[in-house]
């Protein structure tokens, strides 16, 4: 099964830490870097060479925020899936972070099976029901 190389930009540290381990563990995934502000995560992205299947984003961030690593990433030659995992996800923001380049939009609290599935499903994993 392919991993799904990941870019995770959270900054909490037991956040970051647990979602890891769990995506690690439940998904496709392994994580290749982390940020906990917009600046790291926007000059890691910005790097050449950089190899990322899926970038994780917060919103609300250390300093800066998610929607500028968002703004950030879109003007990236390579295209990189892009999700959104925040604990404020108001039908604005949503709409918001989609407009940005989000591909799926995430509530950290109510939606953690349905991002474990969507990384599946982004590695081509069949599922039991016999779709990808």
């Amino acid at each position: 099964m392919p991993l799904l190389q990941t870019y995770i930009v959270e900054d909490s540290p037991v956040i970051r830490e647990n979602l890891i381990a769990t995506l690690e563990e439940l998904a496709p995934v392994r994580v290749v870097g982390t940020a906990e502000d917009e600046a790291g995560a926007t000059q890691w992205l910005a790097r050449p060479g950089r190899r990322v299947d899926l970038v994780i984003v917060d919103l609300f961030l250390k300093s800066g925020s998610g929607l500028g690593v968002l703004r950030s990433a879109q003007a990236q030659p390579r295209p990189t899936t892009l999700v959104v995992l925040s604990n404020y996800v108001s039908p604005d923001l949503r709409r918001q972070c989609l407009a940005l380049g989000a591909d799926q939009v995430f509530d950290k609290s109510n939606d953690l099976d349905a991002l474990i599935l969507y990384c599946q499903r982004l590695a081509g994993v069949r599922q039991p029901d016999g779709c990808y």
